[in-house]
């Protein structure tokens, strides 16, 4: 129980593990399960280094926060250095330890520099996210290139760049692990997200490729494909709030969102799509995407 207790008294996610608590003492009013399972989550992060891009807030800073909570380390990268000081200074107040660096991952000299830092500092790396990324909803004909480039430069070529440098220091781990922030809209592509769609399904279809090349290296590879989230993406998405207003009442929760990302580390998952409702169609729109597109025109208008 000393184990336990601990545990609870220096959670920084009070919100989401009481939950859970909740749930296993439902399931045995002894507890055994809290006791195994919280115990499990401590022992496979313990002192990890896992690298998180877009850390700054949304799901980037939620796992950054789970990882730190369960005893990892997670190295933070982001534009912002407001909101990594203040994650970092939260992270630390709670006992946990935590580091963070400023670039734009689509700069390459500049994110060459941290990279060549953080490689010096860490020569291993347990596990890498990969989750900056962003979105523009818009008719493609009415896009200017600039925003074209920006999707494709973030979402793409920042991601595999990354993974490429990261990749020796991932091999020296006993095992690692690669999560790519990717999104249903890759699966199921609709009007005005033609370049988003497209960078996304780039996103999925190169993680399974990766993840079969990297199996004999002890390097998972998992793919998220999520639906939309209650994050500031559609700040910069969807500015008149028009989709946002539509969909609201779908919108997963960050926390939740990082905590099944977390929750996979270090095992092999190979994908994690959330919600599951969403999922379920995306399979049904592989299989009959000319019936699909029929039946749901109204719903892909949403936009």
């Amino acid at each position: 129980m000393i184990v336990v207790d601990s545990i609870i008294h220096v959670n920084l996610f009070s919100c989401i593990l009481t939950k859970d608590l909740r749930y296993f003492y439902m399931n045995d009013i002894n507890g055994n399960y809290v006791i195994i399972i919280m115990v499990m989550m401590m022992k496979k992060l313990k002192g990890k280094k896992v690298l998180i891009t877009g850390a700054s807030g949304g799901i980037g800073a939620a796992i950054a926060e789970l990882v730190a909570n369960r005893g990892g380390h997670p190295i933070m990268v982001a534009r912002s250095e407001d909101k990594l000081k203040a994650l970092v200074h939260a992270i630390e107040h709670q006992g946990g330890s935590a580091e963070y660096y400023v670039a734009d991952v689509t700069n390459q000299s500049e994110w060459d520099e941290v990279l060549q830092t953080i490689s010096e500092k860490h020569p291993v790396l347990d596990g890498l996210v990969n989750n900056a990324g962003l979105g523009r909803f818009s008719f493609f004909e009415q896009m200017k290139w600039a925003e074209i480039e920006q999707m494709i430069q973030l979402n793409i070529q920042a991601l595999l760049y990354t993974t490429h440098v990261c990749l020796p220091l991932l091999k020296k781990a006993p095992v690692s692990h690669i999560v790519n922030i990717g999104s249903q809209a890759g699966k199921i592509a609709t009007p005005k997200s033609a370049v988003y769609s497209g960078t996304k399904a780039n996103v999925i279809s190169y993680s399974h490729a990766l993840r079969m090349e990297l199996k004999q290296e002890s390097i998972y590879v998992t793919s998220v494909n999520l639906g939309p989230v209650a994050t500031d993406f559609f700040e910069l998405a969807d500015p008149e709030g028009s989709y946002q207003k539509n969909i609201s009442k779908f919108m997963l929760d960050r926390y939740k969102v990082a905590n099944r990302v977390v929750d996979s580390l270090l095992t092999p998952k190979r994908e994690i799509n959330m919600p599951s409702w969403m999922n379920v169609g995306a399979k049904c729109y592989q299989m009959f995407p000319r019936l699909m597109e029929k039946v749901l025109h109204r719903a892909f208008q949403q936009k």
